[in-house]
């Protein structure tokens, strides 16, 4: 019963692998080409065949390859993605604009 109870927590993280190296590769085919060289962060053919690896490798459960899939979509998703984002535009929130001193109809210096 103990096994049991292991290998269904087993096949639960086993899947979410799958989906978060799937979710990593997806979010690369997505991105601009440019967006990657600009970033210094390799090119988009070596991140597309790197993720597209560990999707494949989860899909067969080598279990150290897995491992390794992990990290490179675990080093995409912290490092390469947040650099993209941020030369793409693709980041959320609002845009700042202006100073601090700025008012709703426009600069508040104080009349200077």
């Amino acid at each position: 019963m103990l096994i049991q109870g292991f290998n269904d927590v087993l096949g639960w993280i086993t899947l979410g692998v799958l989906l978060f190296t799937v979710f990593a590769f997806g979010d690369a085919l997505f991105r601009r080409e440019d967006a990657f060289r600009a970033a210094d962060k390799q090119t988009k053919p070596f991140w597309l065949i790197i993720l597209g690896l560990a999707v494949v490798v989860n899909l067969f459960a080598f279990f150290f390859l897995v491992v390794i899939g992990l990290i490179a979509a675990i080093v995409y998703i912290v490092d390469v993605r947040p650099a993209i984002k941020s030369l793409s535009g693709g980041g959320r929130g609002p845009k700042r604009r202006g100073s601090s001193s700025d008012g709703p109809y426009g600069p508040f210096n104080g009349g200077r």
